[in-house]
Parts: structure tokens; sequence; C-alpha cells
């Protein structure tokens, strides 16, 4: 598991600036003066940071940038790092200050020089986030795609009202810590039974986690989601995490898709690409990482998180294109493809969660189609919702949060594509509008009454480029924003 930059904040202690080793960093605003911190290390620079700043690079630096003055005298220092920060920056504006010192850190130090600016548990959280680097699997001192370790030290007017602040960070970046590390496993180590296993640990944190396996899904009626597993070595499984941090009122459910590994079944995914397919269970993931967060800061709400664990492989026991499976609704589909998997583990552990829990409302979360891609590419997630309070609610907070989401169309009119000659429904729609048809799909399995997000995050939860916050890879999209959208909503 990786762990987080450890950071802490401290009075601002003049003296001890020249002496701190690793990494020094000033923030700046537009206006180019310097505050007493900046004083001090522009004094012991001999001006050198004055310099930098009345230099026409600076002028053309965004809210954020950042530059680099290597091995500078005066300081003990590595180097120092001048930030352009307004002291009343917003919080984006102060995530990207905080993810320019995380990107440089390299397993280094940093000390922090704020003691003016409002915005520092934005920049601590920029930096944490941004310092993320996956090496479970690497050996010797391969430190290419960064590395963890070092610390930071903020220094601030008032190191109390800052820990304060701060004080969600810590739990936050664990949270998406967490669904990185999950979202960037090899699928031999992550298994259905692993994933499970990891999930369980939550209990340390006093979440209760319950896991059901294929005799208790098959009792219960799952066959849509067994249907999707019957290929593979890997058991199906069904997990169900419950935080009871409110009173006596129904939880909010939280869903996610967990396919571990998804070969697109007899319906076979071309071989290029088909590595990436480790993060078929990214939905799964943001619910988990989303349920540490909460757990970890102790949320004041009741939710329960389920996730569906399967593995989509070609097989002689595989589902073929042509079978028609029952849900536990009871509807019956008629596969078409066996590559469109991931909704038919949703259907069933969306109806399983209101027939058992009775929800306040539901959000799920998939990678569950390359069309949503096509649509939005790899800068916001599809939203698809029944109810536009819930709806509005969540793109506030992942708006809130920098997390790109926009919202998609539902409509009695697509469901046409669903028709079967020989089942309730089909689990396909062919090419036109293959997400909002993947939705409709989904919408079936929603009760009356119930308020409904789904989050299509095929396009979001893994990237082939850094993002502002995360290096390229698993980003943990969705943990900031759902983790908001509770804290809102759901909690008080």
């Amino acid at each position: 598991m990786t762990t987080p930059v450890a950071f802490d904040f401290a009075e601002l202690d003049l003296e001890a600036i020249a002496g701190a080793e690793g990494r020094v960093v000033v923030l700046v605003g537009a206006d180019g003066k310097l505050d007493k911190a900046a004083r001090r290390v522009n004094r012991l620079t001999k001006g050198a940071l004055q310099r930098a700043v009345d230099a026409e690079g600076f002028g053309k630096m965004k809210q954020g940038d950042a530059r680099d003055l290597g091995f500078p005298a005066g300081l003990a220092a590595e180097a120092l790092q001048l930030i352009k920060l307004d002291r009343n920056a917003d919080g984006e504006a102060a995530r990207k200050a905080g993810a320019a010192i995380g990107k440089a850190l390299g397993g280094k130090s940093a000390l922090i020089l704020a003691p003016q600016h409002k915005c520092v548990e934005d920049v601590v959280l920029g930096s944490v986030l941004r310092a993320y680097a996956f090496k479970d699997h690497k050996t010797g001192n391969d430190n290419e795609n960064g590395a963890q370790g070092g610390a930071l030290k903020v220094m601030v007017t008032d190191a109390t009202k800052a820990r304060e602040a701060a004080s969600a960070v810590a739990a936050l970046a664990e949270g998406v810590f967490f669904t990185r590390d999950l979202v960037s496993e090899p699928s031999n180590v992550l298994t259905t039974t692993e994933f499970a296993a990891r999930l369980e640990q939550l209990r340390d944190l006093g979440v209760e986690v319950e896991v059901l396996g294929e005799d208790e899904l098959e009792r219960l009626g799952m066959r849509t989601l067994l249907a999707v597993g019957q290929g593979s070595e890997s058991p199906s499984q069904v997990v169900v995490m419950q935080w009871k941090g409110g009173a006596s009122e129904a939880p909010f459910a939280l869903i996610g898709k967990g396919v571990v590994f998804d070969t697109g079944g007899i319906s076979l995914k071309p071989a290029g690409g088909m590595e990436d397919m480790t993060m078929d269970m990214g939905g799964a993931g943001v619910v988990a990482g989303v349920m540490k967060a909460i757990a970890l800061r102790k949320a004041k709400a009741n939710i329960v998180a389920l996730v569906g664990l399967v593995e989509n492989m070609p097989d002689g026991r595989a589902q073929r294109p042509g079978d028609v499976v029952r849900s536990m609704k009871g509807d019956t589909v008629e596969v078409i493809n066996t590559d469109a998997e991931g909704r038919l583990v949703l259907a069933d552990v969306l109806w399983y969660a209101q027939e058992r829990f009775k929800p306040t409302g539901m959000v799920d979360l998939a990678t569950l189609t390359g069309a949503i891609i096509i649509g939005l590419g790899h800068e916001m997630a599809g939203v698809f919702s029944n109810d536009d309070d819930l709806c509005d609610a969540f793109l506030k907070a992942a708006k809130t949060e920098g997390e790109g989401a926009w919202r998609m169309p539902l409509a009695p009119a697509y469901d046409k594509q669903l028709k079967s000659l020989i089942a309730d429904m089909k689990n396909v729609g062919g090419r036109p509008a293959g997400s909002i048809t993947a939705a409709q799909f989904l919408q079936r399995f929603v009760k009356e009454g119930v308020p409904w997000i789904h989050l299509d995050i095929a396009g979001v939860a893994s990237v082939k480029s850094d993002t502002t916050l995360a290096p390229k890879g698993a980003t943990g999209w969705g943990v900031l924003a759902l983790n908001r959208l509770i804290a809102d909503k759901y909690e008080g």
C-alpha cells in the first residue's frame, strides 16, 4: 500500500529557514510583494528571489505555476521553489500550487513558507496527492515515476488553526491512494478474492464488511452478475460495507463495478490495449476509497457501499452471445455482447441494494463504455440521473473539488434500442448513443422514487498522461467529489 507523504504545521520561524534541508518553497502573489518569510529568503539568497520575481517570466506565470532556483546560495536546501499564488487564491489554484510542490519532491522533504495564505489545506492536499507513486512491483531504486518519502513542513502564522483547517486532508489522501493502488494493481495480484480481503481490512476503521460468495448470490438470484464471472477461476463476490455514523436514517448507497479483468469474454477484445483492462474495477475502487476516507474522518452519515467483484474470461463455461439470463429483479436479458458485462453486474447489485437497505439515494460508478470517452474524452465523467436535486448536488461537489463531470441525457426514446425478440431486453443497444443506452439499461433496475446517479468513469479512472493532481495512471477520480457530496448533503 502506498503511504501518503507526511505533513505538519509549525509557527513561522525565520531563523530555521537557512538550515532547512531538501527543498524550500516560497509563495508570492501576482503583485510581486514579498511577505516576511519571503523577505528572509531573499536576504539569505542575496536578492536572488527578488530578481526571479522581477523577471519577465514571473509575470507570465499563472496562478499555481512554479519555477526552481537550484542550489541557492545562503540556503542549506538543494532547491528554492518559487510559486505564484495570491494570498486569497481559491482552492483550485492552491491545489495546483501544491501539486507543483508534490511533483518536484522526488522523495525529499520540503519546507513550505505560507504565513499569510488562507488555503494552506488545499496546498497541502495538492502536494500530497501529486507526490503519489505506485511502486509495489518495482525493485531496486527505480525512481523513474517519482518517489514517496520525505515530509512536508508548513510554516504558518497560526499552526493550530491550520491543523484544524487541514484535519480532513490525511483522510482524503488515504482514500484517494487506496483507490489508486487498487486500480493500479495487476489482475494476477488483485483477484476477486484479494480485492475482497483488502476491503475486509476496513473493519479496522469501524466499517462493517460482509462478503457474499457465489452460493449466497445464487440463492439471492443474482444470475446476471454470476453469468459474467462463470468463465473465470476467480469466484464472483459481492462485498457490502456499512458506515454507521449518522442517527437512525436510511443510508445513502454507493455501488461499484468491480471487474478485476475484462477480456470481453467470448466477445473477445482486440489484443492491443487489453492490458489496460486491469482498471475495469475502477468503479469499485472509487467506492472503496470513499469508504476509507469517510471512516477515517468519522463522517456523521449512514453510508452503505456495495461492489460486485467478477472476472470476465473466455472459457468452456463462459456465457455466450445469445444467452438469456434472469436478473435478481426477475427481468430477463438477452446477452448480445459479452463485453457489455458491467451493466449485468450493476443491475443485480443495484436491485439488491434497494431491496435490503431502502436507501435515500444511490450513486453507481463504472468504467462502463468506450462511448463516453468518444463523447467526453478524458476530462469529464459522464453523469446520468433521474433526480435533478441529487444530480445538481453532485455536480456542485465535483466542481468544488475540480473533478470534471458532465450531465448526459436520459430519455424513453432510447429504450427502443434495447428491445429484444426473445427476452425483456438486450444488454446492448448498438453503437449510436452507446453510453446513454447503457444508462437506460441500468435505470430499469432503479425503483420508482429512488434518486439515482450513474457515473460512467471510463475516461477518467486511469489516464495516459499526468493530470494536475496525479501522475499518469490511476487518478482516484470521484473520491473527493463523493466525499464532498456526502459532507454537504448527508451529514448534519
